[in-house]
C-alpha cells in the first residue's frame, strides 16, 4: 500500500471525500447516467467526468447550457442520489488516505471539505465507518464558495483552529489542488 506523509511543521489535515477518502467517483458517474438518461437527457461521461468536484446544482445548469436540455435540480439530484444511496455495498475506502486519518486521529485536527451535499458527504463516512475521525465536515450545503475557489479549505482551518500554511489537503481533482494551493496550503495529489 502507497503511504502518504504528513511532513513535520503541519498542524491540521483537510480531506476531499469522493474520489479521496471514499472511492465513490464509478457509483457517482452511474448514478449521474441513470438520473440524466431516466429523463431523456443525453449521457456524456468525459463531460460529467470534469465537472467532478463540482457541486450538483452547478453541473446540473451547465449541462442545461452546453446540451440545450432542461434538467430540473431536484427530480435530478433526487433520481441520483437514491439510486447512489441504494448501492452502498460498492462504497469503498481509499486505503492510503484512510490510513493517514486514522494515523493522526487525535493527534492532528481534521476535517472532511467536499464539493458534495452533507447527506451525502455523511452518508458515505457513516457508511465507511469513519465519521468519528474528523472534527469538522464541509460540504456544497454550508453556502461556501466551491471549489476551485479556497474559500471551504480556508473555512476548515478557520474551524479547526489552525493557520492555513500549517494545514495539509488531500485530493483528487485538480479544481480541489488548485484551490488547496490558492489557500496556501499543501496540496497533496492522492492519485
Amino acid at each position: 500500500m502507497r503511504e502518504l506523509v504528513v511532513p513535520d511543521g503541519i498542524r491540521g489535515l483537510i480531506f476531499d471525500c469522493d474520489g479521496t477518502l471514499v472511492d465513490s467517483m464509478p457509483l457517482h458517474m452511474l448514478a449521474w447516467e441513470h438520473s440524466v438518461t431516466a429523463q431523456g437527457g443525453r449521457w456524456d461521461y468525459p463531460y460529467f467526468h470534469s465537472k467532478k468536484g463540482m457541486p450538483d446544482r452547478e453541473i446540473i445548469a451547465a449541462y442545461n447550457k452546453e446540451f440545450g436540455f432542461n434538467l430540473d435540480y431536484g427530480r435530478t439530484t433526487a433520481l441520483k442520489d437514491e439510486y447512489f444511496r441504494s448501492r452502498a455495498d460498492r462504497l469503498v475506502p481509499i486505503p492510503h488516505v484512510v490510513d493517514v486519518a486514522k494515523r493522526y486521529h487525535g493527534i492532528l485536527p481534521m476535517a472532511v471539505a467536499s464539493g458534495s451535499t452533507r447527506m451525502n458527504v455523511e452518508f458515505q463516512l457513516k457508511t465507511l465507518g469513519i465519521a468519528h475521525l474528523f472534527d469538522v465536515v464541509l460540504s456544497a450545503d454550508d453556502g461556501i464558495p466551491p471549489k476551485p475557489n479556497p474559500d471551504i479549505f480556508l473555512e476548515a482551518a478557520r474551524r479547526l483552529g489552525v493557520v492555513p500554511q500549517q494545514c495539509e489537503v488531500f485530493e483528487d481533482g485538480e479544481i480541489g489542488l488548485e484551490a488547496a494551493r490558492r489557500a496556501g496550503m499543501l496540496a497533496t495529489d492522492i492519485r
